[in-house]
């Protein structure tokens, strides 16, 4: 820090990158940077008062019980520490705690300046209280949801004490709910677990995970249940003036064999007439503007990109000041955001021009914002297509509703109805902005009139299955927790990873493991509240009438730990069995998951997924490596991969499908195969970079 620089404020933000943007908004002239124990320190000067600014890298401190021994429980005595004595993968914590505390012992008044949101407001008043000594109460706090010049001097000059308090309250009482399900269940399910058998092996469960883990499972236990009904379809091919087109037989589904073909022999060779034909125009409005599960399911819907993924490329954006925050369960937006200036700015983007231009001369009405900064460096990858959805959805908001028309027409032959709907646009409006991302599609229909005469040119009669219920994907799993009200704008995403990490259920569509299943299953038979939605959804009630200030959150946490209490002693009891029916669905979840072909070199083991504890690189290995067998190759370390059912044509080794974006691709895992002469090397750079 510059010498002689005393009697000033200090500011705390959440991310280095946003205490830059917060001292060039602010300062007049330039910041100045300097290092405190490695960690960087930035001043400035502003209206003959002096600031500092200092940043955390996220929670500087986390929960965590004062036993060491991990089989210990139940655990209630809690206490805040720093994050580095929790989680030894939390690395420079020491440092900057360090620091904060030094900067605050000469400060003579403190803002809070980070992220305004549950978990911002927690990490911020947890480094008030812990590291500048009891300044929580007193500090002023700033709020801005971009981090553009105008939003931030808006924010910094409006900035009062006491504001975030309820938010603040309720992020930490959930930081203590969510420890105190964890650790003890967690404890409690691997303690049964390795009290049935020799090694150790952690089994976590929370108290979002357990709801959103019993989703996929009874999903799959109805996809496994599931016994598929016949039925049968006619659908006939139509003629008139040369121009064919098939229409299926009114009545939909044919239960009976006999009735289909009866169906068709009525109609075969004989003449239609154009029955009804109806002819309706609907708009369609603007689609609402994005919150952060919209954006998440958006997302996933254009690009394959999974909710977590998602956020972290959104959050890039908003520390680069391109978009608002994106942390959000709000569709509503104040006029003081500035509407049409955003419009302009963005108008100095080539992409956005035209629409720009267009929306400003009808004077529309947006909602959700990019900050209308123009990129300082070329975007690419995700950042790029998260950039142009949030930029389009924005701008589509502007426009007018679409028009589309509906066409139905109604075919009848000897009494039979064939019928047949289609759409299309007649005036843009909102989707010319929206463009690709839009989903619309027209399906055009014959130009027919009432009365027309038709060929049956040939009637099909095909035997079909009922469908049966289609497995969550991670967006449908995403908009489920919404709907049922359980975890967080923040928290979801992350939820859905944990379970995936923890081998509880994998692929996309997500499938439920054999491990997952078990533990819903033991849950239901012995402590049902663990995956109850109910008991979850209510919580979140809960959390919200403490940040409101309508509860102190002491009756949550004592309603939680005689929850809590119960659901342990059922398990301690229940030890054995618990133990037992998990531990053995593990190693078969873990066979199946990790198994991808039969080795090709010494046709006796099996060539199975490994993940290096040195590099953390994951590999294709032969089970037979203890009897000799030493094949082995490389694999794509990013994305979702699953075996294939047939071996390569070429040479034998296994194929996989990756899955790194929407649409899956194969790939023979031999770097060898020749089939792969012609592109060996982009291939071998495609595994190592990835």
């Amino acid at each position: 820090m510059p010498a002689n620089f005393s009697d000033y404020s200090l500011i705390v933000c959440e991310k280095p990158d946003a205490a830059r943007k917060v001292a060039e908004a602010l300062a007049e002239g330039h910041p100045v940077i300097t290092m405190m124990n490695g960690v960087e320190v930035l001043t400035f000067q502003r209206e003959n008062s002096n600031y500092v600014v200092c940043s955390a890298i996220g929670h500087l401190y986390g929960l965590s019980d004062s036993f060491s021994q991990r089989e210990t429980y139940p655990v209630f005595d809690l206490e805040w520490y720093p994050a580095n004595l929790v989680d030894k993968r939390s690395r420079g914590v020491q440092k900057r705690i360090a620091s904060i505390k030094r900067l605050a012992g000469d400060a003579r008044s403190f803002i809070n300046a980070c992220d305004y949101d549950a978990e911002g407001e927690t990490i911020g008043d947890n480094i008030l209280r812990y590291a500048c000594g009891g300044k929580e109460g007193v500090a002023l706090r700033a709020k801005f949801s971009t981090l553009t010049k105008d939003d931030l001097v808006s924010s910094f000059a409006e900035a009062k004490a006491g504001s975030g308090s309820g938010l603040a309250k309720a992020g930490r009482t959930r930081h203590v709910l969510d420890f105190l399900w964890g650790i003890n269940l967690s404890r409690a399910l691997s303690t049964s677990v390795n009290s049935s058998s020799s090694g150790y092996k952690t089994i976590s469960m929370g108290r979002v995970q357990g709801p959103t883990l019993g989703f996929v499972v009874r999903r799959e236990v109805e996809i496994r249940t599931f016994v598929p009904s016949p039925y049968w379809s006619v659908t006939a091919l139509f003629e008139k003036d040369g121009v064919r087109f098939e229409a299926p037989s009114s009545k939909g589904k044919f239960l009976r064999r006999s009735d289909a073909l009866s169906t068709k022999a009525a109609c075969e060779g004989k003449t239609g007439v154009v029955s009804e034909l109806s002819r309706s125009v609907f708009k369609e409005p603007p689609p609402p503007p994005f919150n952060t599960g919209d954006l998440q399911k958006e997302a996933y819907r254009t690009f394959g990109l999974s909710p977590t993924k998602t956020l972290q490329v959104a959050e890039r954006l908003y520390l680069d000041a391109l978009i608002s925050y994106p942390r959000t369960s709000s569709q509503k937006l104040p006029p003081s955001i500035g509407y049409r200036q955003i419009v302009s700015k963005l108008g100095g983007i080539t992409a956005y021009a035209e629409s720009s231009r267009e929306l400003l001369e009808d004077h529309a009405h947006p909602a959700i914002y990019p900050t209308g900064d123009h990129p300082r460096k070329v975007l690419g990858g995700y950042e790029a297509k998260i950039f142009d959805l949030v930029v389009r959805r924005f701008l589509a908001c502007f426009g007018a509703d679409a028009v589309r028309e509906r066409i139905s027409l109604k075919v009848d032959v000897q009494g039979n109805d064939f019928g047949l709907t289609g759409r299309r646009t007649l005036r843009l409006g909102w989707m010319k902005h929206y463009r690709k991302f839009s989903g619309a599609e027209d399906r055009a229909v014959p130009k027919l009139l009432k009365g027309d005469m038709l060929t049956v040119v040939r009637v099909d009669s095909e035997e079909k299955f009922e469908l049966g219920p289609s497995r969550y994907n991670q967006s449908s799993l995403l908009e489920r927790m919404e709907r049922e009200s359980i975890g967080t704008k923040a928290t979801r995403a992350e939820t859905i990873a944990t379970l995936i990490v923890r081998n509880y259920v994998g692929g996309d569509p997500v499938a439920a493991t054999d491990l997952g299943i078990s533990l819903v299953e033991t849950m239901d038979e012995y402590c049902p509240k663990i995956v109850s939605t109910e008991l979850t959804r209510e919580t979140e009630r809960q959390l919200e009438d403490i940040e409101e200030g309508r509860s102190d959150g002491s009756e949550v946490i004592e309603q939680a730990i005689t929850i809590l209490l119960k659901q342990i002693e059922t398990l301690k009891v229940n030890e054995t069995g618990v133990g037992g029916e998990i531990r053995e669905a593990s190693v078969e979840s873990s066979r199946s998951l990790n198994v991808i072909g039969r080795c090709p070199v010494c046709k006796a083991g099996n060539l199975v997924m490994i993940r290096s504890r040195k590099s953390g690189k994951r590999f294709v290995g032969c089970s037979n490596y203890s009897q000799g067998c030493r094949a082995s190759a490389p694999l794509p370390q990013s994305g979702f991969i699953k075996a294939t059912a047939k071996p390569c044509a070429k040479c034998g080794w296994p194929v996989v499908y990756v899955r790194r974006g929407r649409y899956p691709w194969r790939l023979c895992v031999n770097l060898n195969c020749e089939g792969k002469v012609g592109t060996r090397n982009a291939v071998q750079t495609l595994q190592k970079r990835s």
